[in-house]
């Protein structure tokens, strides 16, 4: 990168992530380039890095799908679904699902999760392979088109690299074995690469994520939640909590098992991981304004000397 590049970018998200368009200038008679800046995106699967830092992490850039894998057996999560739904929703791209390993479960398993993952999905196309993926990734290969970006996302072990290996159509990525104890599988995957498949779409395969903090999501919440969103249209007083109220519509959903109290403490939760996030966020974003003041003046102090 350029050093103007770098001096004038403040956060990581100024920096080029996988997925991003840059401009750039090859540098002669070598095979490397200088970045001088990256050009506006289109959509950005995003997540809070690990830690206690408040900033953003880019997972992926200028992405057209995003394919949230996860696989039925015992590493099968509704919950943490709800939370990568969420995510895809506001990085822009379209979200699909694609549920691995149905050899691998009991018979009926598959379908019954298949329901519960179609419950929570409203109308977000939800695809099942098995665990070698050569059996279900014909109806995947189908809708993909030259030129698009689809982006892979999913914990370790959810069986992306064996997606991409079953998509490219050859052993294109390494896989690895999983713990019987817990399905939790290892990183063959160590960093994110952009793989072009003989059908000319671009895949970014990406490391199996341990968690996934929020970053932005509040604007989605209604979309990823639309039947709590619904209920809540029916209440009423227009800022009803859903707690104690009288005559709240989703106290009498949970009342009549209408709906799941998971799915609405799911909500809650969500809901107040993204307001606590904005406040970090606000507070961050202001000490990086501070500081780039500070710097500004300190530049013109340091040139009024020199004249």
């Amino acid at each position: 990168m350029s050093g103007k590049y770098r001096y004038e970018a403040s956060v990581r998200d100024d920096y080029p992530a996988v997925g991003d368009w840059v401009w750039m200038r090859k540098l002669p008679g070598e095979r490397k380039a200088i970045i001088h800046g990256v050009y506006e995106r289109k959509s950005k699967f995003s997540r809070k890095v690990a830690g206690q830092t408040t900033e953003e992490q880019i997972v992926a850039a200028n992405v057209d799908r995003v394919f949230l894998v996860m696989a039925l057996n015992r590493d099968f999560n509704v919950r943490r679904l709800e939370r990568y739904l969420l995510t895809a929703y506001e990085s822009g791209a379209a979200p699909e699902i694609v549920l691995t390993k149905k050899d691998l479960c009991e018979d009926g398993e598959a379908e019954a999760k298949l329901a519960e993952v179609e419950a929570i999905a409203f109308g977000v196309p939800v695809y099942m392979v098995n665990s070698l993926a050569d059996k279900g990734t014909e109806k995947i290969l189908g809708t993909l088109k030259r030129g698009e970006t689809i982006a892979l996302l999913g914990s370790s072990g959810a069986g992306k690299s064996t997606l991409l290996n079953s998509l490219y159509g050859g052993q294109r990525q390494k896989t690895g074995d999983v713990r019987e104890a817990d399905d939790r599988g290892k990183h063959t995957t160590t960093h994110r690469e952009l793989v072009i498949l003989p059908c000319g779409a671009l895949i970014i395969d990406t490391p199996g994520m341990r968690e996934l903090q929020l970053w932005e999501g509040s604007g989605s919440m209604d979309i990823a939640f639309k039947d709590i969103d619904t209920l809540a249209a029916n209440c009423r007083f227009a800022d009803c909590k859903h707690q104690r109220e009288p005559g709240c519509a989703i106290q009498a959903a949970l009342a009549d098992r209408q709906l799941e109290p998971e799915r609405f403490a799911s909500f809650l939760k969500l809901q107040k991981e993204l307001a606590y996030m904005e406040r970090k966020a606000d507070a961050a974003a202001a000490r990086v304004e501070k500081d780039r003041w500070k710097k500004i003046h300190k530049e013109m102090r340091g040139r009024g000397q020199r004249e």
